[in-house]
This record gives C-alpha cells, structure tokens and sequence, in this order.
C-alpha cells in the first residue's frame, strides 16, 4: 500500500512540474501540458520498462544463452516467493545491473555484460539478490516512472527553454525565463529522484543479503562496482536514469556526495558488514 501511494504521489509531483514549467515558457498551451501530463503518466506506468530497455539496448536471454544468470535468478526468487523475472543482458562494458517492471509478474532483472566479465559468480549472486530486492520490496515502478518522467521534463525543459530564448516574437523573449526553466527543471526532476532512491537502495542492499545469505557477496560486488564506474565511462546512460543501477553509472565524475542518486557506498557497505556481523551466517565460506 504504501509502495502504491508513493507512487501516485510521484506521478502527481512530476505532473506538476511539467505543467509548472510548461505554464511559465507557454502560457498560451497550459491545456496542451495537461494533456501531456496525462499520456506521459499513462505511458510511463505501461510502457516505462519497455523504454528503459529500449534506451539500453538490452536483449532478453533464453536460459539456454545464460544458464548460469537464469540458475541465480531463479534460486533467488523462489527464496523471494516471486515470479522468476525475464533475464536482459546489456551491450555495456561497466559492470552494472537494474531491475525494472510495474510489478513482480513483469520484473526484469538487466546486467550488463561488463559485469558477467568482471565478477565472479559469489559477487554476481550478491548483485542479483539487490535487484531482485527490489522486486520484492514492489519498488521497481516507482524508480523507473521516475527515471523516464525525470528525463522527459529534463528534455522538454531544455527545448521550451530554448524555444522561450530564441524563438517567437522579439518582444516576447525572455532570456531569462529560458535560463531559469533550463535549471530549474532538470534540477527539479533530480531533487525527486534523490528522495525516492536513497533510501530504497538501503532497503534493496538489506533484503538482497538476506535473501542470498551472504552479505560478504554483496559488499565484494559494490567495492568492484564503485571503482569500476570511476574507471569506465557508460556508453548509453543518461543522468536521468542513473538511480535505476545499483551503483551510480557516472561514479564521482558527474554528482558530489550529497547529489548522488545513490548512498555513498562507504555507508552501504558499513550496513552490510553491521547486518554479516549479526545472527545471519554466510552462506559461502569465502
């Protein structure tokens, strides 16, 4: 339930903003933001998952292609008491992973092909344990109508921003208005990406190491990733959908520690080591 109104209330903030922006750069159109407020929210809850593949270039696997991903996945999801999600494999040299879906029944769990290289197979069950996680915790909906929303207001901010500085009129140029949507609304859509993907990585890296009974996976995989992304530039991601990986894709490189989409990793692991410290015992001897 709770899942269920964070997620209303997400499409009704992000709603707003585009209606907002719009309203300021095109007065005259107010009704045409409306309406494309409602597509946008229709088609970000459908067909979200479907766009972020898209974007990705992702290709669904047959078990027969990756057994070893679909055994993982497929022990890991009947620990979670879910449908066994579609396996996607990403053409990305940085190790990284995502889960994306409206709901368990339509769960994806993507990597990247970097990531089949670079981990071995104790630290890419610790990865796939954290997004199927998320499945589990029913945040996955959320997280992607918040990537693509925040990315379509980001796009439609810059282009009403510039339409607003150059076109039209002389006398109805506003070279400061323009500046102000170009800011405002990127920053704006990433402001609401922070408050709702923080706290469900925590929440993903916990549910992920107990489901797969070893948090020493899970931490050994962060540490890899969190260098990886400092080392490697990602070919196809976009800021706007950086909160969909379970580490951010830009590294250090792009947002300070307090803009990041993500907690800093020193903090999630210092989690994970309090949780392998307690009454959960490894499952994996080292």
């Amino acid at each position: 339930m709770w899942n269920q109104l964070k997620t209303i209330l997400l499409f009704g903030i992000l709603s707003a903003l585009l209606i907002g922006i719009g309203g300021t750069l095109a007065p005259d159109s107010l009704m045409v933001f409306v309406a494309i407020a409602l597509v946008m929210n229709v088609g970000a809850y459908f067909f979200s998952d479907k766009i972020v593949l898209a974007t990705y270039r992702a290709r669904e696997v047959s078990e027969e292609e990756a057994p070893e991903l679909y055994e993982i996945v497929g022990e890991l999801a009947r620990a979670a008491k879910i449908p066994q999600p579609r396996v996607f494999v990403i053409p990305e040299a940085q190790p990284n992973a995502f889960a994306t879906g409206r709901n368990p029944q339509h769960a994806v769990v993507a990597v990247t092909e970097g990531l089949m290289t670079m981990l071995d197979r104790r630290e890419i069950r610790g990865v796939l344990a954290h997004e199927i996680g998320h499945v589990k915790n029913r945040d996955i909906l959320i997280s992607t109508v918040a990537a693509v929303i925040a990315s379509a207001i980001t796009t439609i901010a810059q282009v009403l921003s510039f339409g607003a500085m150059f076109g039209g009129r002389s006398e109805d140029r506003n070279p400061l208005t323009g500046l102000v949507g170009i800011i405002v609304g990127p920053i704006a859509a990433t402001l609401i990406q922070l408050a709702i993907s923080r706290s469900r990585e925590l929440e993903a890296d916990e549910t992920g190491a107990k489901l797969a009974a070893d948090p020493d996976g899970l931490i050994s995989a962060l540490l890899k990733l969190d260098q990886a992304a400092k080392r490697i530039a990602p070919e196809h991601a976009s800021p706007g959908t950086a909160n969909l990986f379970i580490v951010n894709p830009f590294g250090a490189r792009e947002f300070s520690r307090y803009l990041s989409t993500h907690p800093p990793i020193e903090e999630r692991i210092e989690r994970l080591r309090e949780l392998a410290a307690g009454s959960m015992q490894p499952r994996y001897a080292g």
